[in-house]
């Protein structure tokens, strides 16, 4: 009997999580097609489609909505980061080539996670998570170097590059964008940008 009962909540445990995942995607689409100023209960859940009540319940307010949705986004930046950090090879080139994925692929997500980002400045509860990607790309630039001043220009390039490339809404160049992190970094070209 305390097995099935067991099972019976493991089960609920995991359709929670299921469900909790679809609206955070949800949430995630509506962003994506109308900013964070069509993100709703009500457009999640249409979204989403079951009904608003169960949007409320998993995630009571609207900052409980946004922030796990920008946390979503940004668990993915950060593991990717920490496997640019990690691996073998030019580690600067590595945050390039995720930088113009904005341009890309990644294209949609990266605008999300920028508007979400950003709306932190009205929102103090969103900041927390945006600061990670300053964090983790400060995290990399000190694989790197031991100047601050260098990490806090390597940030800063890195946020100005994924800001113009998303605005440009074009192809976007990666040996440029390694450059230009690079020139942040203090790396000169006779110099190898990516190891330490």
């Amino acid at each position: 009997m305390a097995d099935e009962d067991a099972g019976e909540a493991d089960g609920r445990r995991a359709r929670g999580r299921r469900r909790r995942a679809e609206i955070i995607e949800a949430t995630l689409a509506v962003v994506q097609r109308d900013g964070t100023a069509g993100v709703t209960h009500r457009t999640v859940a249409r979204e989403a489609g079951i009904p608003t009540s169960l949007s409320t319940y998993y995630f009571a307010t609207l900052d409980d909505l946004l922030v796990a949705a920008l946390t979503s986004v940004a668990d993915v930046y950060t593991a990717r980061i920490r496997r640019i950090a990690d691996g073998p090879g030019d580690r600067l080139r590595g945050l390039a080539e995720l930088i113009v994925e904005s341009a890309g692929p990644g294209r949609a997500r990266a605008l999300a996670e920028r508007e979400l980002s950003t709306l932190a400045a009205r929102r103090p509860a969103l900041r927390p998570v945006a600061r990670r990607w300053r964090e983790d790309v400060a995290a990399l630039g000190a694989s790197l170097t031991d100047d601050p001043r260098a990490i806090d220009a390597l940030v800063a390039a890195s946020d100005g590059l994924c800001t113009a490339i998303l605005i440009d809404n074009a192809p976007a160049d990666v040996d440029h964008v390694h450059r230009v992190l690079a020139q942040a970094l203090g790396v000169h070209r006779d110099e190898p940008a990516g190891s330490r």
